[in-house]
């Protein structure tokens, strides 16, 4: 089934943007706050994801990275593993007992015990790392590209690609990612979008602005780029942040008008 899978990806990028094949519409979304949390407003997040009733968080740059597992409703730092400050920290996903996670520019990423963050061992990949997440079979991870790398949990060696396109073209910048009810959804760096992809064709079905959020966000302190989604299956709840934001919200979406050129303030 995975043979069959991984070669399917591989070509997923010509067929998305092949002659004469029709584009779907994006459909349009506002991000609307539920509920609103605490969170580290020292946090450069990076990696974001929710599971058995705690986050799990990594952060950035050089000598501030790490991992943490977090109380949602307090956002106190319940548990944390500091990487060497030679590594600047990047996406993270859970499989099974692990958590594996990513670094920006070293080509290299890291396997931790889930419960202890105890380094188990480390794998290494071409390029930069960004963002990660996963389906019930292959883990997903971005590079800053328009393709997703598809990587086998077992080993974390790529098995496959994704080429993203919106209305046929190649969207770059692709981010954290998490998935949700069967699409990836992925923050697009320097921009406030959330980009909703479907992976079997790689194509882009939604975009979610949160401006919002991150006016909010920055009220009262400088703030970086919205970064950050985590869904909460069981509750059906997503919640997304930022870097260096003081607040963490659960948000749903509200349908918008779509414009003539959705796509076109995507890098």
């Amino acid at each position: 089934m995975r043979m069959f899978r991984a070669a399917a990806l591989m070509v997923i990028g010509l067929a998305a943007v092949s002659p004469g094949r029709s584009i779907a519409a994006v459909a349009e979304y506002n991000a609307v706050i539920v509920k609103t949390f605490p969170h580290d407003p020292n946090a450069f997040t990076e990696g974001l994801l929710y599971q058995d009733g705690f986050l799990y968080e990594s952060t950035g740059r050089n000598g501030t990275s790490s991992i943490r597992k977090v109380a949602l409703d307090s956002g106190a730092v319940l548990q944390q593993y500091d990487l060497d400050p030679k590594y600047f920290g990047e996406g993270i996903v859970t499989w099974k007992d692990r958590l594996v996670g990513l670094t920006y520019k070293a080509e290299t990423g890291f396997v931790y015990d889930l419960s202890s963050f105890r380094p188990m061992s480390d794998f290494h990949y071409s390029g930069e790392g960004w963002g990660m997440t996963k389906d019930d079979t292959d883990l997903f991870m971005s590079d800053g590209t328009s393709d997703l790398r598809v990587l086998d949990p077992a080993n974390e060696s790529e098995i496959g690609r994704i080429h993203v396109t919106c209305e046929g073209r190649p969207i770059k910048n692709i981010n954290e990612l998490e998935w949700i009810k069967g699409e990836i959804y992925a923050n697009i760096w320097l921009t406030s979008e959330i980009v909703r992809i479907d992976p079997r064709t790689g194509v882009v079905d939604g975009l979610i602005d949160v401006s919002n959020l991150l006016t909010l966000a920055s009220q009262y302190r400088a703030v970086d780029v919205a970064n950050g989604i985590a869904y909460d299956a069981a509750g059906d709840r997503m919640f997304v942040t930022g870097k260096l934001w003081p607040s963490l919200y659960q948000i749903t979406l509200s349908p918008r008008q779509s414009g003539a050129d959705p796509c076109h303030g995507l890098p």
